[in-house]
Formats: structure tokens, C-alpha cells, sequence
């Protein structure tokens, strides 16, 4: 039975450069965003399994030896490496969990997420014991920062540790711990299957952000880690305009093929803006300079007017970086675009006064926005206690 309270947490992500590009082969860099999920687990009653996700709604329980025989009736169909059952057997665990078929709502899918995960990991790695699992964010859902692929991370962490799979390394008097690079790769690989129930098709990316953190380079598939990347203090501003990310990629691959003699260029300057970004990033940690600064504002400054090119800007993010200027601060859309986030760079320099008087201009445009980091650790292991108080906060109001 498990016997401590303990608490995971996982990192959002936006994208730095590379928007849309990437979708055609070019180079993305995603950094990981520090405002996380967090899950609190703890012993539970004997013989049930609660999970509790105040963000969405969620509140279930489940008795561990109905959990046990449902893994049975889809065990041993050769199916453990697809993100659900199919057939009967998916039909089973949807039934199981009073979800209809081809529900998509957000609530649906992080309970399916749930019980798929808890089943497959117990029934490759041994039962999952008796407890209680709380889950809550920082992190807005919809809003392209990664917070479902954050949550897979988290689940896939507590679980696999509960189980046995991987180890527990916080030791008594530790107020945080990281798993090994091989356990965190078993980590990255089922927290990928919880996202494959969520989206269907993901990248892979997100989930990547949230086990490694830091930064990480993707192109064509291939996502890579970058080393030693500096923690870069940003103002993330939501706009709160919904925006369809397959009508904006829809867009964008029209415009190139009505112009690409004029938009093929364009994503090129794209690409080199990712590559000489990442080699910047790289560089810092090693020579920090007050000269790196200007040159990651000038990326921001002419990526955004790239992004416009593309026809993925909007009215809401053209309002954000006017404001942002007027400040003397640079910004730039950060993932799809049409709306959406977008993110503002703050150097070492900049005052308080000065950040203070943008998110109130900002916010007086009706957006919302937070302070915070990128290039924030990946997936932790906390004691509690060592837990802030606006979490704990949080976590106890959950």
C-alpha cells in the first residue's frame, strides 16, 4: 500500500519560434513555461481509487477490484501499445466510466485519459494501490499552453511511480526531486499515450516540454533537447479570442500556394529565426551578457511581422505589442495565432514599475496576464510541505 503524501508537477509550454513553419518542415523551438499542473497523491480508503480535477469538473471513484476486473476483460488482446482499446473492449471502458461514445468534452476526455492510463500501467507494471489523486492547474485549458499534455505527465509520474515502474527519489528532508533520464523517458512515453487519448494525433512535443523542461528543438518528428538553456523572465498575455487552429493552418498552406515564391522565403527567414535563436539560448548560460537581450527582442520584433505575412495575426495581438512597446518591452503570438497568447520578453533590466504599469494596460484591454518564466524545470517530484502557499491554497480549496 502507498504510504506518503506527495505532490507531481509538470510544466506548460508555448512555442518561441517557429509557428506554422513547422507544420512544413521547418525548425520549431518550445520552451517550457513555468506555470504548472500540479496532483497531489495521498493514501485512500481501502479498496477505492478517487480522483478529483476541480478544473474541469471532475470528481470520480472507483472501487480498485471493479477497476481490476475491467482490466481483465480487455487484457491479453495484444492492444497495449494503442492509446485505447477498440471494439468491445473500448466500448467496455467507455460504458465503465459513464462517458458516451465520441464524447469530446474536456471533462470526458481527462477521465478517459485517467482510467486508460491506471489500466494499462497497472496491468503492465503491477495494481495501482488504494488512494486519493487531486489534480489542479495553473494553467488555462484551450489556450494552446500545454496544460492537457502537462496533466498526462503528472499522471503518468504518479502512477508509474505508485506502481513500481520507476523509483521514488525524494528523500526525507528533500523538498524536491527529479527522476533519472531513463525513467523519465518511460515518463515522456506513457504521458505521449495519455495525449494520444486527449488529441488523437499529437506531436509529441508538449508532453516532451513537460517531462524535460528547459527548451527543446522539433523538426520534422524529431524533437531534441537543447543543453544548458537560460530561464527567461516573460509576460504571457491570453487575449481571449478564440481561434481555430485548423482554419489558420488551412490558411496559411493557401497563401503558400497561391504565392510561394513570395511566402516560401518568408519561412525560411522563419526557420534561420528559430536556429539562430536556439543558438543564442545555448550560448547564454555559458557568456551571460546584457547583449544577448536585444538580439532575442529583435527575433521577437521581426518574427511577429513574419507571423502577420502569414495571415495568422489579429487585431487582439497587433493591440497587445503596441502596448507592450509603448513600454518599451518587445512581444510576439505565441502558437497558432488569431488570437490566442502572446508573449513579452522582460530583460534582466527592466523595472518593476515598468511591468507593473504593462499587465495593468493590458489588462485594461480586457486580456489576461501573468508574470512568469520559460526555460522552467520539467516533471518534479514535491514533498507538500514544500508546496507554496497559493498552491496549497488551492489544493485544499480543491
Amino acid at each position: 500500500m502507498w504510504a506518503r503524501e506527495l505532490a507531481v508537477s509538470a510544466p506548460g509550454k508555448v512555442i518561441l519560434h517557429g509557428e506554422h513553419a513547422v507544420v512544413l518542415g521547418k525548425v520549431a523551438l518550445a520552451v517550457a513555461l513555468d506555470l504548472r499542473t500540479f496532483l497531489r497523491l495521498r493514501p485512500g480508503a481501502e479498496g477505492r481509487l478517487s480522483v478529483s480535477l476541480p478544473g474541469v469538473g471532475v470528481r470520480r471513484s472507483w472501487d480498485t477490484p471493479d477497476l481490476q476486473a475491467l482490466r481483465g476483460r480487455i487484457a491479453g488482446k495484444g492492444r497495449g501499445e494503442e492509446p485505447l482499446p477498440r471494439g468491445s473492449e473500448g466500448l467496455s471502458v467507455l460504458e465503465f466510466a459513464g462517458i458516451a461514445a465520441g464524447a469530446s468534452a474536456p471533462e470526458s476526455l481527462a477521465t478517459l485519459a485517467f482510467l486508460y492510463m491506471c489500466l494499462a500501467i497497472s496491468a503492465k507494471y503491477g495494481d495501482v494501490p488504494s488512494m486519493d489523486i487531486l489534480v489542479w492547474s495553473e494553467l488555462p485549458t484551450g489556450a494552446g499552453l500545454g496544460s492537457s499534455a502537462a496533466y498526462a505527465v503528472c499522471l503518468a509520474a504518479a502512477l508509474l511511480m505508485v506502481c513500481g515502474a520507476i523509483s521514488c527519489p525524494l528523500q526525507e528532508g528533500e523538498s524536491t526531486a527529479r527522476w533519472t533520464e531513463e525513467e523519465l523517458t518511460l515518463i515522456n512515453s506513457w504521458a505521449f499515450r495519455g495525449e494520444q487519448v486527449i488529441h488523437g494525433n499529437p506531436s509529441g512535443v508538449d508532453n516532451a516540454v513537460g517531462t524535460w523542461g528547459g527548451a527543446l528543438r522539433y523538426q520534422a518528428g524529431k524533437i531534441t533537447p537543447l543543453k544548458r538553456v537560460p530561464t527567461l523572465r516573460i509576460l504571457l498575455t491570453n487575449t481571449k479570442v478564440p481561434r481555430s487552429t485548423k482554419v489558420l493552418v488551412a490558411g496559411v498552406k493557401e497563401k503558400i500556394l497561391k504565392f510561394p515564391a513570395i511566402m516560401n522565403p518568408v519561412l525560411d527567414s522563419i526557420d534561420a529565426i528559430s536556429q539562430e535563436c536556439q543558438s543564442v539560448l545555448e550560448a547564454m548560460p555559458a557568456n551571460p551578457s546584457p547583449e544577448h537581450y536585444p538580439v532575442l527582442e529583435e527575433f521577437f520584433d521581426i518574427n511577429q511581422h513574419h507571423l502577420n505575412v502569414l495571415g495568422v495575426g489579429h487585431p487582439s495581438l497587433d493591440r497587445l505589442c503596441q502596448v507592450t512597446a509603448s513600454h518599451s518591452l518587445h512581444s510576439k503570438l505565441t502558437g497558432a495565432g488569431g488570437g490566442g497568447c502572446g508573449i513579452t520578453l522582460l530583460p534582466p533590466d527592466t523595472s518593476p514599475l515598468a511591468v507593473e504599469a504593462a499587465k495593468q494596460d493590458l489588462c485594461a484591454c480586457g486580456f489576461e496576464c501573468w508574470e512568469t518564466k520559460i526555460g522552467a524545470p520539467g516533471v518534479t517530484l514535491h514533498s507538500c510541505s514544500s508546496l507554496s502557499a497559493q498552491v496549497l491554497h488551492a489544493l485544499a480549496r480543491s
